[in-house]
Formats: C-alpha cells, structure tokens, sequence
C-alpha cells in the first residue's frame, strides 16, 4: 500500500499496489530459481481486481506496480485502462515496465527480445488512443487506420509511471511518464543522483520536472519506527511524492515482514503509517 504525499495531484491518496504476474515457472524443475516468483505464487490480474475494488471503495487509488507491458497488446491495455479509469472516477495509475521473466512472454506469445522498444511505443499509441477519438498510428509494431476507443479517459490520458534503473527508462520517463518508479536505491547518494539525473533530462525533453512523481518503497520489515521516520524524511526532502509500504518485497534492502497472515501484514502497514503520519 501507499501513500501519496501532499501537494502531488490526488492530494492525500491511499493507494493498493498490485504486481502482474500472469504466469509462473514450475521450481521443480529449475532448482536454482532461488526465491522468485513461481507457479505457486498466487496473483489477481490487476484489471481483475481493480475493477471489482473500484465497486466498493470511493477513495482508495489503485496502481499497477508494475504491468509487464510488453507482454499484452496494447490497444487491449488502453481499453482496459480507460475503462478502469472511468469505474474508478480517475483513481488508476498504470505503472508499467520491460519484465525480465522470459516463461511469461512465451506463455503469452509475446517476442522477450524486443519487449524494450515495442514498449516504448506501446506507450505513445495508448496515449494517442486516450487523447483522441480516432486515431492514425503507424509503427514498427503498430498500425491503426482511423480508429479509436470508448470509453476514453475523461482527462485524456491515465497516468503511466515506468518502473527500472536502465539508461532507456530514464529517456522513456523524462519523454512520456507521469512519475518513475525505481526499487534499486536504497536512501542515499545514489538515489539523489538517479533523481539529478532524471531531472535534468525531463528538462531536456521540454518539460517540467514538478510534473512527473517519484516513488519509493519503504520496508516495515526492517528497523523501528525512528528508523522510519528519519528514511522517510530524507525521501520527502529528495521531492518524493509518493511512498510504498511494503510487506513482501524482497531485495538488498528490502525484506519481507517476518508475519505470514493478513492481520500481521495490514497491522505492518497501519504502524509503519501511524509513524510517520505528521511527517506527510
């Protein structure tokens, strides 16, 4: 779950993360997969989900954390986004990123090897899908002659935030994103300079860098609340503007709750949040 610092759009949102992960190998057969996700792993597809979570909240955002774009076509993914858009009065962000698990494109007969650049345009053709009635789209992976898709956005385009740390995610975000999502910084130098880095190039692609968010995911799993506060002030301090508590993910310097129930997992989340509440 996260939360949304003021001042950024939709103000003082609460938002659920969702991961898509439509296909899992069999770990049977690949003893060294190591602590990845498997077939054993359950996952909702997120458009599933969402739309059924868009029926019975009012204030709650959603956000796909991130969508394997690649992997889908993406004429389906802008429909399915405008609709959830309009289910959900503007509460989705569609967070998007290149994926790594070659199982999942075969198993959706989507090309692994060239999933960077179809991405990139998948990008600019949804974008055109929501911002116009019909469209004229002509790429190397996509043709429309004319056509369009309804229900549109009502603001002309569902937020997309690209999630990654490689030299083509920054160039994508500073061109087309509405935030960037990157889990590889710890807080840091390093983390400030990806920021510098990104900054400077969302200037040179002539836009404002105000205008596109930054996220980070913060581990309840680790330390106590004044290890919390302190990491949180130093990303607000960075001009994050949204926060995501996590109780599962697991990375150099992230780790998973030590709980296994859906009581541990929300009461990590509600004490993480209460910790930091006048920090926001």
């Amino acid at each position: 779950m996260r939360r949304c610092l003021k001042g950024f759009r939709h103000g003082w949102i609460v938002a659920i993360t969702i991961n898509d992960i439509p296909a899992g190998v069999n770990v049977a057969s690949r003893p060294d997969w190591g602590d990845r996700n498997t077939s054993a792993d359950l996952f909702h597809d997120p458009f599933v989900l969402f739309a059924f979570l868009a029926g019975v909240t009012r204030k709650v955002g959603f956000a796909a954390g991130v969508l394997i774009l690649a992997q889908r076509q993406a004429a389906l993914v802008a429909k399915q986004a405008a609709c959830l858009d309009a289910l959900s009065e503007g509460r989705f962000r569609l967070g998007i990123g290149v994926g790594w698990n070659e199982i999942e494109f075969q198993g959706l007969g989507a090309d692994f090897h060239t999933r960077g650049k179809r991405s990139e345009e998948q990008v600019r053709f949804m974008q055109a899908l929501w911002a116009k009635p019909h469209v004229k789209f002509s790429g190397a992976f996509h043709q429309l002659d004319d056509g369009g898709i309804n229900p549109r956005p009502k603001s002309g385009r569902v937020p997309i935030w690209f999630g990654g740390h490689a030299e083509a995610t920054f160039r994508r975000t500073a061109k087309y994103g509405d935030g960037f999502m990157p889990l590889a910084y710890p807080a840091g130098d390093d983390a400030l300079k990806a920021f510098d880095k990104l900054r400077t190039m969302i200037r040179a692609a002539g836009r404002d860098p105000a205008s596109v968010g930054l996220e980070v995911w913060v581990s309840p799993g680790i330390g106590g609340e004044e290890d919390w506060r302190r990491e949180f002030s130093f990303w607000k301090k960075a001009g994050v503007t949204h926060i995501n508590a996590h109780t599962t993910y697991v990375s150099a310097h992230h780790k998973r709750i030590a709980g296994k129930t859906y009581a541990e997992h929300l009461n990590a989340i509600t004490r993480y949040r209460a910790a930091v509440a006048d920090l926001l």
